[in-house]
């Protein structure tokens, strides 16, 4: 962590391609780097599909998690979530601190909808202090369905992370209702960045016109310095999402 914070953005990517269905992810490389994240939460992210290999002659020859880490993001983790006959995808975060360990989660409630709980340990930011907790989540359409999977959360969170340790959890949550934010923090004592700098979660969907605040970063043990969205070109020709960014100071 530099002296100016911990950067943090979550993007989801629509397995690399544009609502017009180019395939845009050399394009989405370059926009995420500008942001200078040193923590990046993907959802939607392609591990493998033979198809698109054939088909587009500028598929990455490997994972798209690792083409989109190159050699600035050297330690990544990467959640397996829809499998199919051509491949896979699911959630994946980057980062330029070590990564611990990790383990993906299935949170699924039917399957239309494979979704997963991603769950990085990242070494100390500092010494003296915890290793930070980072989750990565893209939850269902369906709110009943989310209503399940924030339980989920809740109690993986509430058993396999100390209270005092620095926490990420970050994210699509399809929260169209905003309703997940009070629930998190009577739980669990998280904030939301954006809301917490601007009073309201960030507009991010569709990224071309963006009326859903339907990204979020929450935080636990980190004081919130910065909170943005992505929705101006070259963001809004990307995915269906634009992206959030929260720049952030551990609170102790």
């Amino acid at each position: 962590m530099s002296a100016k914070g911990l950067s943090i953005l979550s993007y989801n990517i629509h397995k690399g391609f544009s609502m017009n269905r180019r395939f845009v992810l050399n394009a989405i490389k370059e926009a995420i780097r500008t942001t200078h994240a040193d923590l990046v939460f993907l959802q939607e992210i392609v591990g493998e599909h033979s198809g698109h290999s054939r088909k587009h002659a500028s598929w990455p020859a490997s994972t798209q998690f690792e083409f989109l880490a190159d050699s600035v993001w050297t330690h990544f983790a990467y959640g397996k979530n829809a499998v199919y006959v051509d491949g896979h995808h699911g959630n994946a975060i980057l980062s330029k601190h070590p990564i611990i360990e990790w383990e993906n989660l299935d949170i699924s409630n039917n399957r239309f909808e494979r979704r997963g709980l991603l769950h990085a340990t990242i070494e100390p930011l500092r010494p003296g202090t915890q290793p930070v907790h980072a989750i990565c989540v893209h939850l269902d359409l369906f709110e009943r369905g989310r209503a399940q999977q924030l339980k989920r959360i809740i109690k993986r969170i509430q058993q396999n992370v100390p209270n005092d340790a620095p926490l990420i959890l970050a994210g699509d949550f399809n929260d169209w209702r905003e309703s997940a934010s009070p629930i998190l923090k009577a739980e669990l004592g998280v904030t939301e960045a954006h809301f917490s700098m601007h009073g309201k979660h960030a507009a991010s969907f569709p990224a071309w016109f963006p009326f859903l605040r339907l990204d979020r970063i929450y935080l636990r043990g980190f004081a919130p310095l910065e909170a943005r969205c992505f929705t101006e070109s070259p963001w809004d020709a990307l995915s269906d999402h634009g992206a959030v960014l929260a720049r952030v100071r551990l609170a102790t």
